[in-house]
């Protein structure tokens, strides 16, 4: 078998190996390529062993993609993939020949050649393993190693891209195969705050964030870390840093969670505008019914969020449920064959909504922390529409325009700007 799945992943005979990742602002330019460059540059003289993954730059992949439409109003995902790679390719090349013109012994690899296997999901494929013997050769010869991010290649040979934010997940994929001793996530912000900053100006950083927490802030609208790159990192315990390329500032760690993190029962606020409610009204409440409406959304591979179902009368009921934004009319063209099949009476649609999301390890602990969000969107005047909570999040559909206003009366309400006190 080609693949070495993560679980079997070797040991490396090195005291220190880093996987660090720079973004696409990180990269923007050669000036910027080379303050990088100079970065890792330090970190590999310190006798640490280099890993970097580096994104497109910035504006790239939007360019390639608007390119592809000039030709293809639909374009074929295949082919997109082969297209949109190439911006990483780009970087990686320009990356190592700045090193090697600084005499530091580097060597660029593209998905194919760093081994990282995907399924066939093209333009949102998944890591399904790594064989990391190319990487361990170039390292045991002290070379810099640079990664394509964003892409893959899979059982076929075939060119796949990860979707956005997909150099994150390769960063920590490559991190969980060499089991490193740290995987750094460069970016333009200098860490993971109690909410984002450009909304609430009270937001404060995080020195410390658990694993769980920051899955919840990336699939609620935290835009951060890719939702697919915290996973792998608390699956294979990964040790993950999210830092500044601008600053020498050591940013936020996404660790496993203590006693400490247990003890504050609010970390976060999340806020998304990135969704869209459907309701189906009258629907028949029997068996099977809402497996019939939700099969085919799921066959598309939509996701879906919030779902809520009223109370029966005369075995009738309504359904409401949360997707994507961008996914809305590929839903409605979905449900609304179903909806006449099963006799419900029509299916409505609104996408001016947002989700503000509470968000803290310590819920599981601490009782009241729902009523005091309730009581606190009450007393701004703003209406809750739905609900979903789990053990370390609550999460409210309300009207989009008073979403940046629910985020920062939140904040204040469970007094986020200023840090928990430091056990004696």
């Amino acid at each position: 078998m080609y693949i070495n799945y993560f679980k079997n992943r070797l040991e490396l005979p090195f005291v220190s190996l880093i996987v660090q990742k720079y973004g696409g602002t990180s990269v923007a330019g050669p000036d910027r390529i080379a303050n990088v460059a100079n970065r890792v540059v330090k970190d590999w003289r310190d006798g640490n062993k280099m890993v970097v993954v580096l994104s497109a730059m910035s504006g790239e992949t939007d360019r390639l993609i608007n390119l592809a439409k000039e030709l293809a109003d639909e374009p074929d995902p295949r082919e997109l993939d082969v297209l949109l790679a190439t911006g990483e390719q780009v970087t990686v090349s320009l990356f190592s020949m700045f090193l090697r013109g600084q005499g530091v012994p580097a060597a660029s690899l593209l998905s194919h050649q760093a081994c990282i296997y995907t399924d066939r999901s093209y333009g949102r494929a998944r890591i399904i393993g790594i064989d990391t013997a190319r990487i361990r050769e170039e390292l045991k010869k002290n070379r810099v190693v640079t990664v394509a991010g964003f892409q893959g290649v899979d059982e076929g040979g075939n060119i796949t891209t990860l979707g956005r934010g997909g150099s994150d997940t390769t960063a920590v994929a490559i991190a969980a195969a060499l089991k490193a001793d740290l995987c750094e996530i460069f970016t333009d912000v200098d860490g993971v705050y109690t909410t984002d900053p450009r909304i609430c100006p009270k937001a404060r950083r995080l020195d410390r964030i658990s694993y769980d927490e920051m899955l919840e802030m990336a699939s609620l609208g935290a835009k951060v870390l890719e939702i697919r790159s915290v996973g792998f990192a608390k699956r294979y315990d990964v040790p993950l840093r999210v830092r500044s390329t601008f600053t020498t500032h050591p940013g936020t760690l996404v660790t496993a969670e203590d006693e400490e993190m247990e003890a504050i029962p609010v970390s976060g606020v999340a806020f998304s505008k990135l969704d869209a409610r459907v309701t189906i009204t009258r629907v028949p409440d029997r068996p099977g019914i809402a497996v019939r409406l939700f099969k085919p959304v799921a066959e598309a591979n939509i996701v879906v969020d919030m779902i809520i179902q009223n109370t029966s009368i005369d075995g009738l009921t309504d359904l409401t449920f949360t997707v994507p934004k961008g996914d809305l009319h590929k839903t409605l063209a979905l449900v609304k064959p179903v909806t006449q099949e099963i006799g419900a009476q029509q299916v409505l649609s609104d996408e001016n909504i947002a989700k503000v999301s509470i968000i803290g390890v310590g819920m599981r602990n601490n009782a009241g922390i729902a009523s005091r969000m309730f009581e606190a969107l009450s007393a701004s005047g703003i209406n809750i529409l739905m609900i979903s909570t789990s053990e370390i999040k609550i999460s409210c559909v309300i009207e989009d325009k008073y979403g940046e206003l629910a985020v920062r009366v939140l904040h204040d309400a469970f007094d986020l700007e200023n840090p928990p006190p430091k056990k004696k």
